[in-house]
């Protein structure tokens, strides 16, 4: 087991799931401890790095494609302070923040975890039911049906109609936009049969983001939309998009199901094939070779 606690959080691996908890610090952003603990399995996991400062370095996760619906949702709109795929080591830990890239990085070759898109979410996304008051109103979510509250700020033209109410079977999409600089942001749900291009000011299926601190918890609402709605790979036209281009290279093919003596020395000459054709660098086999024999 590798594990790294920081004040930014703590986490673990078991050589199949990464555990992320965020830490207590008053650092830590607001959409971190909203989402709370993520266990991330290895096969959602496309590679991981740590990146030294003089002061302290960075942890980073980089996630499949389509594995994971907050990142789907955000569109890679999230902030480096807001992104839970992120931690902060101190200068003294970055011995142990180098242990566990080694660790996942091995397991990631062992297992042969594919680099392609997913074509379902390996993730649940955040719980419901969900309310985050933001912007001009409230959005709120129970896995079934989307409310939509105005407040005081909410311009008259929108907020005339009342509270909105949509089901989710007649939501087509959700796209979350955060402000940056002068422009507001929004929370957008595309209605099948109801298309507008009116902006989010004036949209009753949208609520506006003016970029103050409980904003970025719309994305939470937004996820866990996304995640009830087909996902990308599977819709006609984005599917292609959705996949990484060209056929896997055979160092991440998938891997066989079977852990027994046979298997690991088939997979011990597989290595010795992908180290001798250029594939695997001397490192990379030598690491992969020693966790295979630890497993005989």
């Amino acid at each position: 087991m590798a594990e790294i606690i920081q004040r930014d959080g703590t986490w673990t691996f078991d050589g199949e799931t990464l555990r992320l908890v965020p830490g207590r610090d008053k650092n830590v952003s607001l959409l971190r401890k909203s989402l709370g603990e993520l266990a991330v399995p290895l096969g959602a996991l496309a590679g991981i790095a740590f990146e030294q400062g003089k002061k302290s370095g960075r942890l980073r996760l980089r996630l499949r494609d389509g594995a994971d619906p907050l990142l789907q949702a955000a569109g890679g709109k999230l902030g480096d302070a807001a992104d839970p795929y992120q931690l902060t080591v101190e200068s003294d830990r970055y011995g142990v923040a180098e242990y566990v890239v080694d660790e996942v990085r091995n397991a990631l070759l062992i297992e042969q975890v594919p680099a392609a898109s997913c074509d379902s979410y390996l993730l649940p996304g955040p719980s419901v039911p969900l309310s985050v008051s933001a912007g001009d109103g409230t959005a709120s979510f129970d896995g079934e049906h989307i409310r939509l509250e105005w407040n005081w700020k909410t311009e008259e033209a929108k907020s005339a109609a009342g509270t909105r109410s949509l089901a989710l079977a007649d939501v087509a999409g959700v796209e979350w936009q955060p402000a940056v600089g002068l422009e507001n942001g929004y929370l957008r749900f595309t209605v099948r049969h109801s298309p507008t291009k009116a902006p989010p000011k004036y949209d009753p299926n949208s609520v506006e983001l003016w970029g103050f601190k409980k904003d970025p918890l719309m994305a939470l609402v937004a996820a866990a939309v996304q995640v009830r709605l087909p996902h990308p790979a599977g819709v006609p036209g984005l599917a292609e998009s959705a996949r990484a281009p060209g056929p896997l290279p055979a160092a991440v093919a998938p891997a066989p199901a079977e852990d027994d003596h046979d298997a690991l020395l088939r997979r011990l000459r597989e290595l010795g094939e992908l180290h001798q054709s250029g594939i695997l660098t001397d490192e990379e086999f030598a690491a992969a070779k020693q966790a295979v024999l630890k497993r005989l």
